[in-house]
């Protein structure tokens, strides 16, 4: 088992590892005496296996799929079962499932009682990586992804790589589009165990599959350390995101989130080479590693106007001023502002189909 450190004013640890998740979630539910766990429909047989071995009274309330649970109506509905069993500020929250879940869960127990504690079990290679860790909890409106949200650490994360072997293999390549990220902004030793042992960087059961997940966390860790609030320097985690998460809007959240972040890092690259900061080289090797993962580096090309619009309505803007995520070379992330509207459509161009 691998164990990181995440050192905010509440420190916590991500445990990475298989086999672990009864063992950890039991020994870090400090005194809670009862447990609510949200989870997928797929996670059912866990969930219960989880009711029957913790030896505390465990509550389950099992909500849709992917970015359909991250809606108001599904947090009314958990904070409804709160209210109705009395939970208090000594009780906790599990978030087990994918990224979405552990959104919700987390923000489900930032808002009762103004913060309950809450852990983590993600159960895909997103969730592990990226949604898990770092505090950041929230849902989505019809204006726009996680625009409703609160920053509420973890008690623990418990990541069980055995949850992650039965994910369909184009779910679980979906997820690397943030172990890809953490590669281009901090880490370029994944992005090399990637382009020399893809089979094996992409296999659950694999030492390389384990490394590239913990080098990921640790990436996010050592940022949320430095800038929990996202005041600064971790603003550099949302490489990819800003159109990212306009195609996801565009989409009506029926795309993956790292099917958006894939297309949102090439047309990122592409920026930071029309701004003169990035070589072209770099652009082609984003290309190549996401399209070896099977992930998608174009997108229609009648839609921009829409992704403009919707960009302007995200939550990293700054009044009217777009700001983007851009690389000076890997492993050196910068933040451009206001780039000019043309500037924006030739970047947009070049990965249109």
């Amino acid at each position: 088992m691998t164990t990181i450190r995440v050192e905010t004013e509440a420190p916590y640890d991500v445990h990475v590892g298989r086999g672990i998740l009864v063992e950890q979630v039991r020994a870090s539910l400090g005194d809670a005496q009862r447990l609510l766990v949200v989870h997928q429909p797929a996670m059912s047989r866990i969930a219960d296996h989880l009711k029957s071995e913790l030896g505390i009274e465990v509550l389950l309330a099992e909500v849709p799929d992917a970015e359909a649970a991250k809606r108001i109506e599904v947090a009314q509905f958990l904070w409804q079962i709160l209210g109705q069993a009395e939970f208090t500020r000594t009780d906790a929250v599990l978030g087990l499932g994918g990224g979405a879940v552990t959104d919700l869960a987390g923000f489900v127990a930032a808002t009762w009682l103004r913060g309950v504690r809450v852990l983590q079990a993600p159960t895909s290679v997103l969730g592990i990586v990226d949604a898990a860790v770092g505090g950041k909890t929230g849902i989505n409106t019809e204006q726009g992804k996680n625009l409703v949200g609160a920053f509420h650490h973890p008690a623990a994360v418990v990541a069980d790589l055995e949850l992650v072997d039965s994910l369909p293999r184009n779910e679980l390549l979906t997820g690397f589009a943030e172990i890809v990220k953490a590669g281009f902004i901090a880490d370029p030793r994944i992005l090399e165990l990637l382009e020399g042992s893809l089979a094996a960087a992409t296999d659950p059961a694999a030492p390389e599959f384990q490394e590239v997940v913990a080098r990921s966390i640790a990436v996010k860790a050592r940022v949320v350390a430095n800038d929990f609030r996202e005041h600064g320097e971790r603003e550099f985690l949302n490489y990819g995101h800003t159109l990212g998460h306009a195609i996801e809007h565009t989409e009506r959240y029926r795309w993956r989130h790292g099917a958006a972040v894939s297309i949102g890092m090439v047309f990122a690259a592409e920026l930071s080479r029309l701004a003169g900061r990035l070589p072209e080289s770099v652009v082609d090797r984003h290309r190549a590693i996401l399209e070896s993962l099977a992930l998608p580096t174009t997108y229609p090309v009648g839609r921009w106007q829409t992704l403009l619009g919707t960009m302007r309505k995200d939550k990293k803007t700054r009044g009217s001023m777009l700001r983007f995520v851009v690389l000076d070379d890997v492993a050196k992330p910068r933040i451009l502002e206001g780039p000019d509207d043309s500037l924006l459509f030739m970047a947009y161009q070049s990965l249109a189909d």
